[in-house]
C-alpha cells in the first residue's frame, strides 16, 4: 500500500470512530436528560418496556403528545372548590372509606380535566400525566391499583387509607397547591 491510501485509511477509521464516540456520547445525553426529567417513571418505563432505547423513545413520545396538549392551569376559584370538595373527601373516609376513595379517584379526573388533559383511558392518563408529574404518577397508579382491589372487595381500610393519600399527591400537584390551606390533613 502507498502512504497516500495508508493515510486515507488512518482517516476513515478515525472518521468512523469519532462518528462512533459522536453518537455514543449524544445517546448518554439523552439518556441522563429523561432520567432528569421522568425521575422513576424512567426507570419503571425502562423495566417494563425491557429495552433502553425503545422506553426512551416511549418516553419521548409521551413528551411530544404532551406538548401539542393545551394545559392551563387552575384558577384561584376551581382551586378553592377543587379544595373544599377535597376536604370534603378526606372528612367522609372515617364513615366511608370505599365513598372517599372512589371521591378522589373522581376529583384527581376532574383536576385533570379541567388543567387539559384527555381523558382517555387510565394508561393514556397516566403516561400523560408523567410528563409533568413524574415524582407523583406511581401514587396515581398505586392509588388506582388500590381502588381496583376495593371493588372488588379485596382492599382493607388501611389500603383505603393508603390510595386517598397517593391520589392527594396528584391532585395537590396537578392544583399547583403543594398544602391546600384549611384542609385538614
Amino acid at each position: 500500500m502507498s502512504q497516500g491510501t495508508v493515510l486515507i485509511l488512518v482517516v476513515a477509521i478515525a472518521l468512523v470512530a469519532l462518528a462512533i464516540a459522536a453518537w455514543i456520547v449524544v445517546q448518554k445525553i439523552r439518556t441522563n436528560r429523561l432520567r432528569g426529567r421522568f425521575g422513576p417513571e424512567y426507570e419503571r418505563t425502562v423495566a417494563e418496556v425491557g429495552d433502553r432505547r425503545k422506553a426512551e423513545d416511549e418516553l419521548e413520545a409521551r413528551r411530544k403528545r404532551v406538548a401539542k396538549l393545551t394545559l392551563r392551569p387552575i384558577s384561584p376559584e376551581e382551586q378553592e372548590r377543587f379544595g373544599s370538595e377535597w376536604a370534603a373527601a378526606q372528612a367522609r373516609f372515617v364513615d366511608d372509606p370505599k365513598g372517599a376513595v372512589a371521591d378522589a379517584n373522581r376529583l384527581v379526573k376532574e383536576v385533570m380535566q379541567a388543567r387539559g388533559y384527555p381523558m382517555g383511558d387510565f394508561e393514556q392518563r397516566a403516561a400523560d400525566i408523567s410528563v409533568d408529574h413524574p415524582r407523583v404518577v406511581s401514587n396515581y397508579r398505586s392509588a388506582r391499583e388500590i381502588a381496583l382491589r376495593c371493588e372488588t372487595g379485596k382492599a382493607g381500610t388501611e389500603d383505603l387509607r393508603k390510595a386517598v393519600v397517593y391520589y392527594r399527591a396528584l391532585f395537590e400537584e396537578l392544583l399547583e397547591t403543594p398544602q391546600l390551606v384549611g384542609v385538614a390533613r
